[in-house]
């Protein structure tokens, strides 16, 4: 059954907007051949986008002549704002940015160990509302969370979970409670992966995992171009996943003994020293410990981990017992993960993961080569420590278009 004018024009405009979002500003005949509409129906859809607010003139192609064709049209990017926020459980980031995800301002707040949960709520809620403000007068529409610990896939919401911060479940039901704007909540690792997909390392695949590691450890699945979250959102729990060389099984409420007991920053510290590779922890031995949940979402010995491994790096043969023992445990846990799915890329991101770099990943895959029959290209993150905040606002900023940029009723 042929589709109704109504609803032709409907999908016609929503493919050129996503076009002028991706790759504008565009001129008509670009539009015509990103499309494969027609001349007139191009027309028609960008006059009727102009009417509606969402696309305007923003200059004139140099390489055409004068006239309407030579017109460059793009969003309206300021029509209203976003947010992403990366909570942690020692502070929080926040970056604002317009309609094509343009940063406008951005800001962080530690939040000390033990702060009650009322203060901790409003330090974060109001450094939010300063940024925004800071970035200029347009409405804040969507903003984007990225937090450990479970998100119920029903309702969406930051499930409880042992280990982590009170107020970081409080801060998502202030945020919701006092913003005139659409809040979303989304595990960091799946978001990091989002990033990673849309602008990083995985670019070009829309089926891999992600490994982050860093103070906590865990893994997203990008299957076909879309995350897997699970039944119960947990899929990609791999620090409680049991694995060889560790004290015993894990616990449904601690995951020591599992996977996070032989990557989480804690064992890459203890790692290194055992094996005498180059630098210091900087920082006392108990910091950032992981909580009784085993599943803390930030902590000093994240970055303390990343720095003795770009030391190691540095160090030439020094570091490379380190190294080398540190890429066989991450292959140990990856080859589990990649037997069961052969997602054919694993991505190594986080601040061990990033810091590693192309060198880890490599000795990651030569490891996993004789370990598993399943050809796997191992690959650096590219956004690091930032991926989460990145996949946050692109959250935010997909609620946003799906919102403002819907096209016009007839």
């Amino acid at each position: 059954m042929p589709a109704s004018p109504s609803t032709a024009r409907a999908i016609n405009d929503r493919l050129a907007l996503r076009h002028l979002q991706q790759d504008g500003p565009l001129t008509a005949t670009q539009l015509k051949t990103l499309t494969g509409l027609s001349r007139p129906t191009v027309a028609d859809l960008v006059e009727r986008l102009q009417d509606a607010g969402l696309i305007r003139v923003v200059g004139e192609s140099g390489a055409q002549r004068r006239g309407p064709n030579a017109r460059l049209y793009g969003i309206v990017a300021d029509r209203a704002q976003l947010a992403g926020l990366d909570v942690r459980t020692g502070g929080v980031s926040v970056v604002v940015a317009d309609l094509l995800g343009e940063t406008l301002a951005e800001a962080t707040v530690p939040i000390e160990d033990g702060t009650p949960t009322g203060p901790a709520v409003e330090r974060a809620v109001a450094l939010l509302e300063h940024t925004a403000r800071r970035a200029g007068a347009a409405p804040l529409h969507s903003v984007g969370v990225g937090a450990p610990g479970l998100i119920d896939p029903a309702t969406g919401e930051l499930r409880d979970s042992t280990g982590l911060p009170a107020w970081h479940r409080a801060l998502v039901a202030e945020l919701q409670r006092r913003l005139p704007a659409t809040v979303l909540v989304g595990n960091e690792t799946n978001l990091a992966a989002v990033a990673e997909h849309r602008a990083g390392a995985a670019r070009d695949r829309d089926t891999f995992v992600l490994f982050w590691l860093g103070h906590s450890v865990g893994a997203a699945l990008m299957l076909d171009g879309r995350l897997r979250r699970g039944a119960s959102g947990g899929a990609g729990e791999i620090g409680f996943m049991p694995v060889p060389g560790t004290s015993g099984p894990p616990s449904a409420v601690n995951c020591d003994g599992g996977f996070h007991s032989l990557v989480g920053s804690g064992a890459v510290l203890a790692l290194a020293r055992a094996h005498g590779a180059p630098g210091t922890d900087g920082q006392s031995a108990g910091a950032g410990q992981p909580g009784a949940g085993g599943r803390p979402g930030g902590g000093e010995q994240g970055p303390a981990a990343a720095e003795r491994v770009r030391a190691a790096l540095a160090g030439g043969a020094d570091g490379e017992p380190f190294l080398h023992a540190l890429a066989d445990r991450i292959a140990l846990g990856a080859a589990a993960v990649v037997t069961v799915l052969d997602p054919g890329c694993l991505v190594l991101a986080g601040e061990i993961g990033h810091a590693g770099g192309a060198v880890l990943a490599d000795l990651v895959e030569e490891r996993l080569a004789r370990m598993t029959p399943l050809r796997t290209e191992v690959r650096a993150g590219a956004l690091g420590g930032a991926a989460v905040l990145r996949g946050a606002l692109l959250s935010a900023r997909e609620a946003a278009q799906d919102a403002l940029f819907a096209p016009p009723s007839p």
